[in-house]
C-alpha cells in the first residue's frame, strides 16, 4: 500500500506538485502575454491611440499582479516557480508578437491569448478542486470571472 505524503499546507504532495506544474505552465503563458501587451502599449498608433494606450497599460499592470500571485502560489504549494525567459518561451502557447501597431490586430491577439489563458485556468480550477486546494481554486475562479468580462468588452470593441 502506497503511503500518501502530505505537504506543509495539508495537500497531497503528488497533487500539489501536479498543480505547481500546471501553474508554471500558466505562468509562462502569462509572461508572454504580459510582454506582448507591453509592446502593444508602447507601439500602438492611430486614431484610438489614447484610449488603447491606457487600456493596454491597465491590462499589463493587472497581468503583472497575476504573474506574481501565480509564482507565489507555486511557492505556497512547496515548489519553485519558473523564472527564465527560455522556460517561458518553451512552455507558452501564447504566441510572441512583434511590433504590433494597429489596435484591431492587438485586440484580436489579446482575445487569442485570453482564450488560451482562460482554458488553462479552467483545467487548474478542476484540478485544484480534485486536490481540495481551495487557494488555487479561488485564484483561478477569480481570474476566470474577471477575464470573461474583459473578453466580452474586447470582443465588443472589435464589433
Amino acid at each position: 500500500m502506497k503511503t500518501i505524503q502530505i505537504n506543509r499546507i495539508g495537500l497531497e504532495e503528488e497533487k500539489a506538485e501536479a498543480l505547481a506544474r500546471g501553474l508554471n505552465d500558466l505562468l509562462a503563458n502569462y509572461q508572454v502575454f504580459y510582454l506582448n501587451t507591453r509592446g502593444y502599449h508602447w507601439n500602438i498608433k492611430g486614431e484610438k491611440f489614447f484610449e488603447l494606450h491606457l487600456k493596454f497599460e491597465e491590462l499589463y499592470t493587472d497581468l503583472l499582479v497575476k504573474i506574481d500571485e501565480i509564482a507565489e502560489r507555486v511557492l505556497t504549494l512547496g515548489e519553485t516557480p519558473d523564472h527564465t525567459f527560455s522556460d517561458y518561451l518553451e512552455k507558452s502557447e501564447v504566441a510572441v508578437h512583434h511590433n504590433v501597431t494597429e489596435g484591431r490586430k492587438a485586440m484580436a491577439q489579446i482575445l487569442d491569448a485570453f482564450k488560451i489563458i482562460i482554458s488553462k485556468q479552467r483545467v487548474l480550477l478542476n484540478d485544484a478542486a480534485e486536490a481540495e486546494d481551495e487557494g488555487t481554486n479561488a485564484l483561478m475562479s477569480d481570474y476566470i470571472r474577471e477575464q470573461e468580462k474583459l473578453v466580452w468588452m474586447f470582443a465588443a470593441y472589435l464589433g
